[in-house]
C-alpha cells in the first residue's frame, strides 16, 4: 500500500488516547453518577464503550494491519466532520457496515428501483437490524430504532431538495449543524430506555462500572 496511507505516530497516539478516554468515561465517570440516575450512567457507559471500540480499539487494529502494508481503513472516518446526513452515513460512520449494505443492498436496488427508493429501503433495512440488536433483547422499545433511521433517510431527501440546497444544507456550517441536530435529536430513540436499563446497565456492572 502507498506510504502516505499507513499509520502515523500521531494516529497510533489518537486512537490510543480515544481508547483510554473511552476506559475513563466507562470505568470512571460512570462510577460518580447517583445510583438512581442510571439511564444517564447507561448513556455514559455507551458512550465510553463506543470511544472504547469503534473509535479506540478498532482504530488501533487498523493502524496495525497498515503498518504491514495491510490496506485496512478505520471504521470511523472522522464522522462529526460531516456537513451532511449523506456524507455521515454514506462515507463516515461505520463503514464496513456502510461497505456491506452498499454492495449488497443499495447498488441492486438502486438499478431496480432507483435511489430514492433505494435510501428508504436501505434505512429500513438498517433499522430493523438495530431493532432485531436492540430492542428484542431489551424486551421494550419496538420501533423506535426504526422509526430513528427513517428520519435520517427523510433528512437525507430534505437536504437533497430545492428548498434545503437553497438554505445552505449539506455544505459549510449550516449543513454541519443540521446533521448534528438530526442525529442528536431522536438518537434517544435509538438507544431507548428499556436497552439502557435491560441491556447496558447490567452488562456495565458485570465489567465493574457501576
Amino acid at each position: 500500500m502507498p506510504e502516505k496511507d499507513r499509520a502515523t505516530a500521531g494516529e497510533w497516539v489518537f486512537a490510543a488516547i480515544k481508547l483510554l478516554v473511552g476506559g475513563a468515561l466507562f470505568w470512571g465517570v460512570t462510577g460518580w453518577i447517583s445510583v438512581d440516575q442510571e439511564i444517564l450512567s447507561g448513556w455514559v457507559g455507551m458512550v465510553g464503550l463506543i470511544l472504547m471500540l469503534h473509535f479506540g480499539a478498532f482504530h488501533l487494529l487498523s493502524c496495525a494491519w497498515r503498518s504491514v502494508g495491510i490496506d485496512a481503513r478505520p471504521l470511523m472516518n472522522r464522522p462529526l466532520a460531516s456537513v451532511s446526513v449523506g456524507e455521515f452515513w454514506g462515507r463516515r460512520w461505520n463503514t464496513a457496515f456502510r461497505d456491506f449494505t452498499h454492495r449488497f443492498l443499495f447498488r441492486p436496488l438502486n438499478s431496480w428501483l432507483g435511489s430514492r427508493r433505494a435510501i428508504i429501503a436501505g434505512f429500513l433495512f438498517s433499522g430493523i437490524i438495530h431493532d432485531l440488536v436492540i430492542s428484542f433483547p431489551a424486551g421494550g422499545g419496538y420501533g423506535w430504532p426504526t422509526l430513528f433511521f427513517g428520519t435520517q433517510a427523510a433528512a437525507i431527501f430534505a437536504e437533497r431538495s430545492r428548498a434545503g440546497r437553497a438554505i445552505g444544507l449539506g455544505r459549510g456550517w449550516r449543513g454541519w449543524l443540521f446533521t448534528m441536530l438530526i442525529l442528536a435529536l431522536p438518537v434517544y430513540g435509538l438507544f431507548h430506555p428499556p436497552f439502557v436499563m435491560n441491556i447496558i446497565v447490567p452488562f456495565m456492572r458485570a465489567l465493574g462500572a457501576r
